[in-house]
């Protein structure tokens, strides 16, 4: 493969990159169509007696859960957790979910294992929510509630604004929960904030990655969900294997293979995760790794601009920047990023 070492002009023809740029509006269009319907979820929940939060999702989806799951366990106390979909959809497990809050993601809304969770949460008494950009899905069809991600059209295989829309219902869903009035009003400022944070230029992280075939991305509390989707996204639309660790985890062995020049992108909040990752970025830096951080700066690191916001919303922001940032290293390495190998746009498994 022959590799460019300058973003060519038709990178933002691309679909990935107009998609991407319609999320700041198509937040708007979900805060302005849901806020009050969220508010009635969120209200619906705290008269309930939850003891657990299931997730359901995968790929981009599953990556949209992480987030979710800490916002619940932060904001709620409530223990959350992946679904593991073949206990159900393979081994025809039964799960008592009497007490349980099930939310769904999944942009088409058709994929049989989920439907399959879905339906079986709901069977056995559980509080299930769907959040999809197909409203009429059979996911939607065995659940409780749906909420349209308002993503509209997504023809980009690889997922950009569906996850974005996601994460940000997530968000809405959580906030109104725990009637927090201050992640509310930060939430009515994000499609603004959203617009900005894609204006922001990260070119400086491009001819790392552009060059590489490895790489780490690091993060850690509500951040994490975008670490694994980043990671992801290199690799679909890139060719680069990149591996997505908590900067806790990433000191337990995986630094060993870390030497000069070697690309590490990390993604820091300002909640209180960001000492930690500091510390952690201190280690890594003796190693000579080309590392580029966003959310805080280090003077052993190349810092990457980004929009200030409530912490819990600061993940959404950031993932937004990175977003243009792996289109442009995608098509500079010679892909397409609307057309990756061996993928499709939905897939469907059992």
């Amino acid at each position: 493969m022959t590799i460019n070492t300058k973003m060519p002009l038709h990178a933002q023809e691309t679909l990935m990159f107009k998609e991407a740029a319609e999320s700041a509006s198509a937040v708007r269009a979900q805060i302005s169509r849901y806020k009050a319907t969220f508010a009635d979820i969120g209200s619906d929940l705290r008269s309930r007696d939850l003891s657990a939060a299931i997730m359901v999702g995968r790929g981009s989806s599953d990556h949209a859960g992480v987030y979710g799951r800490y916002l619940i366990e932060i904001l709620r106390g409530v223990v959350t957790s992946p679904s593991g979909l073949s206990v159900n959809s393979l081994y025809n497990a039964k799960l008592n979910t009497k007490n349980a809050l099930c939310i769904a993601i999944s942009q088409s809304g058709q994929s049989p294992d989920l439907v399959s969770s879905v339906k079986k949460v709901r069977e056995s008494g559980g509080y299930t929510l769907a959040l999809t950009n197909t409203v009429d899905s059979a996911l939607a069809h065995v659940s409780h509630a749906t909420i349209d991600l308002c993503a509209g059209p997504e023809n980009s295989v690889a997922a950009t604004k569906s996850f974005i829309t996601s994460m940000a219902a997530l968000a809405q869903l959580i906030a109104h929960w725990s009637n927090d009035e201050a992640l509310i009003s930060a939430i009515d400022e994000l499609p603004d904030q959203m617009e900005a944070a894609w204006a922001l230029n990260w070119d400086a992280a491009q001819p790392a990655f552009i060059k590489s075939s490895s790489a780490f991305i690091l993060g850690r509390g509500v951040g994490y969900g975008i670490t694994r989707e980043a990671a992801l996204k290199f690799k679909e639309t890139s060719g680069i294997h990149a591996e997505a660790y908590s900067a806790a985890e990433v000191l337990h062995g995986p630094a060993a293979i870390i030497g000069k020049d070697f690309p590490i992108l990390a993604f820091s909040q300002n909640d209180q995760t960001k000492t930690s990752l500091t510390q952690t970025l201190d280690k890594l830096a003796a190693t000579g790794a080309k590392i580029f951080v966003a959310g805080q700066s280090h003077p052993d690191c190349v810092t990457l601009p980004t929009v200030k916001s409530h912490p819990l919303l600061e993940p959404i922001l950031m993932v937004q920047s990175f977003y243009k940032l792996v289109n442009a290293v995608s098509v500079a390495r010679g892909f397409n990023p609307d057309t990756p190998p061996n993928l499709s746009k939905v897939t469907e498994t059992i």
